[in-house]
């Protein structure tokens, strides 16, 4: 029996989907007995069916097997309240601009028997709601209702060709049960089923006359500056800028990065920051040119700004305005254009040397290779060479032990130990290894002590919703399972203690289990939610909570916190491996360093999670 439901998984694959996320309901009968029609007729289902007990994981999951091989899974969810459990990984989708297919189906509209999936249950009068994909709407590229079998190859199609094209993120599609159950004649719609994919939208070039105007005020400015916060999405576009820091001598600052934009060791690459008070690029309130490029938040007005008198250039590849931010607040820039953002810079290259060309025909001193630009380059290097002795020193300089047992241990110790111990570990020497950071109120710590230098090997969701790491590392893992030539020597996440719960545990590590995908957990456990606590201190600096502790502020998790090692173990079945630090004797530096090397071990050779829950000074 051939269905609509059999269309839709068939299409799926065509396309190019291999892996769907899926958590069943009543709303799925058509697509579980085609599954099974596969698996008997071929051996096989032709996508790869992972079941995720919770939504928000299966999405997350989703979000991280994009986000490694560039390429949408789709994730099957329940009605509306599958929908709705999708939760805060909706909103990072779409902020992170990652492609994924979401398919949900909808109570019967029939209840007499006229079709076939007709209702026959009590749960499909109270989830028949009066407009489904409402719940999501504003967070998609596209929705789209599926109203029969024989359309579906192009309306899927089209939404692909959607979720794949600047600025990707997520489509939703639903449908009736009915409409699913449907039985169609394949012999019909064969042509449909051959069609071609339908491609994305070819990336944009800026025009020839922004090209003229951004390559002379970068070639004359005296202190130019480039912010970027998500180039390196596109691993072809981190040479380009390289070329373009080196041609010119200009500091690269990293705002609020989701990806490895420019090496952390290449010489030009500057500061990274979270925007708070005081940690903006030092030259941005100096600068007299300033590039912003693929960035949502280059700067926040009430902490640092550009002085008044700053020629600004935007340039994104999505949506450059910035049109679904309800507000944006202005960068009073010269010039703002949609343009890829490799294209862009290549086309920004070759008008730099155009333009110094000119000028030295023109009679005119050359400004490349010039003194300026010597002096520029040799200060760069000396500031990234003392910001990575500082780096250094934090990692080395170990707290005492408290009298009490209580917590010393600080992220910068935590951090420089795991990197020193992949090095030791991995055979590329961390080299080719994947970090997913979620560290929040550690962000910038993680991104400054794992030293990242490869583009892809460093990733953040590019929301700002909780709970994304732990099922986003499975979907990195299945996409380099799929895609050989992504693969890592470690997939390793770095997690707030906050955010590790947001993650779902109890789903996500009896995932990996079934889908035998090890990696390296590691909590940075400060004791509950320093977030809230850092927001009210940027209102309230000097208020009543300004000297309280955590738990007195009801963002503490103590006195008694969860044992999150064990949490991944009970979870797994016993599967995974997990160990507890930071606390007396569990806080040296030898013991934590064998920990280290233990997890390492238990993931690389044993091939199953390791979870270190890193107790670090409290809130």
């Amino acid at each position: 029996m051939y269905t609509a439901s059999s269309v839709f998984l068939q299409t799926l694959a065509d396309v190019g989907i291999t892996h769907a996320f899926v958590n069943w309901g009543s709303d799925h009968p058509g697509i579980l007995e085609d599954l099974e029609r596969q698996r008997v007729e071929n051996g096989r289902t032709a996508l790869k069916i992972v079941t995720c007990p919770n939504e928000m994981v299966a999405l997350s999951a989703a979000q991280g097997y994009a986000q490694v091989c560039g390429k949408p899974a789709a994730v099957i969810v329940h009605v509306d309240v599958g929908t709705q459990a999708m939760a805060g990984a909706i909103h990072n989708v779409d902020r992170g601009q990652t492609p994924v297919l979401i398919y949900a189906g909808a109570s019967p509209f029939s209840m007499h028997r006229e079709h076939e999936g007709a209702r026959n249950e009590f749960i499909m009068w109270m989830q028949d709601i009066p407009d489904q994909a409402a719940i999501v709407r504003q967070y998609m590229r596209n929705t789209t209702q599926l109203h029969s079998g024989k359309d579906m190859p192009s309306v899927i199609r089209r939404s692909l060709q959607i979720a794949t094209s600047e600025p990707k993120g997520p489509v939703y599609l639903w449908a009736r049960r009915e409409v699913m159950e449907a039985h169609i004649n394949p012999d019909e719609i064969r042509g449909a089923l051959n069609a071609k994919v339908w491609p994305a939208v070819s990336p944009a070039a800026l025009s020839p006359s922004a090209v003229s105007t951004i390559s002379s005020a970068l070639l004359s400015a005296k202190a130019p500056l480039i912010i970027t916060s998500y180039l390196g999405r596109n691993k072809n576009a981190v040479p380009v800028l390289m070329e373009l820091s080196l041609l010119l001598a200009i500091p690269v600052a990293l705002s609020c990065p989701s990806a490895v934009n420019i090496p952390s060791s290449f010489p030009n690459t500057s500061v990274v920051t979270y925007l708070w008070k005081g940690t903006h690029h030092p030259g941005l309130e100096t600068a007299d040119v300033i590039l912003v490029i693929n960035s949502d938040t280059p700067w926040i007005p009430e902490n640092t700004a550009p002085n008044a008198d700053a020629r600004i250039f935007v340039i994104d590849g999505g949506d450059v305005l910035k049109k679904t931010f309800g507000y944006n607040h202005s960068t009073n820039a010269e010039m703002v254009c949609s343009a890829d953002a490799e294209v862009a810079l290549k086309q920004i290259v070759g008008g730099v040397k155009d333009a110094d060309e000119k000028a030295h025909e023109a009679g005119l001193t050359r400004t490349l290779g010039g003194e300026l630009i010597q002096q520029r380059a040799a200060s760069l290097a000396a500031d990234h060479s003392r910001r990575v002795r500082e780096l250094d020193i934090e990692e080395d300089t170990w707290p005492a032990a408290s009298a009490d047992g209580s917590p010393t241990l600080r992220a910068p110790n935590v951090i420089g130990v795991l990197r020193k111990a992949i090095q030791e570990a991995t055979p590329s020497r961390g080299a080719n290894v994947l970090i997913l950071n979620e560290g929040i109120s550690n962000y910038h710590i993680v991104w400054d002590h794992m030293r990242s230098d490869a583009p892809g090997s460093h990733l953040t969701s590019g929301g700002s919703s909780l709970g994304w790491s732990l099922g986003a590392a499975i979907g990195a893992m299945l996409a380099e399972e799929a895609h050989p030539e992504a693969a890592h020597d470690l997939v390793a996440v770095i997690v707030g203690d906050g955010s590790f719960l947001f993650c779902v545990p109890s789903s996500t590590y009896w995932m990996a289990q079934r889908q035998k995908t090890p990696y390296l957990t590691i909590v940075l456990n400060n004791g509950g939610w320093k977030s809230p606590k850092i927001s009210m201190l940027g209102v309230h600096p000097s208020g009543h909570g300004s000297a309280a502790r955590g738990d007195r502020l009801s963002v503490g998790f103590g006195p008694v916190c969860p044992d999150y090692s064990q949490l991944a173990v009970a979870a797994s079945g016993g599967w995974a491996w997990g160990r507890r630090v930071g606390l007396g004797e569990d806080g040296t530096k030898e013991k934590i360093e064998n920990v280290f090397r233990e997890a390492l071990r238990v993931v690389l050779q044993e091939k199953r999670c390791a979870i270190i829950d890193c107790v670090i000074d409290a809130i």
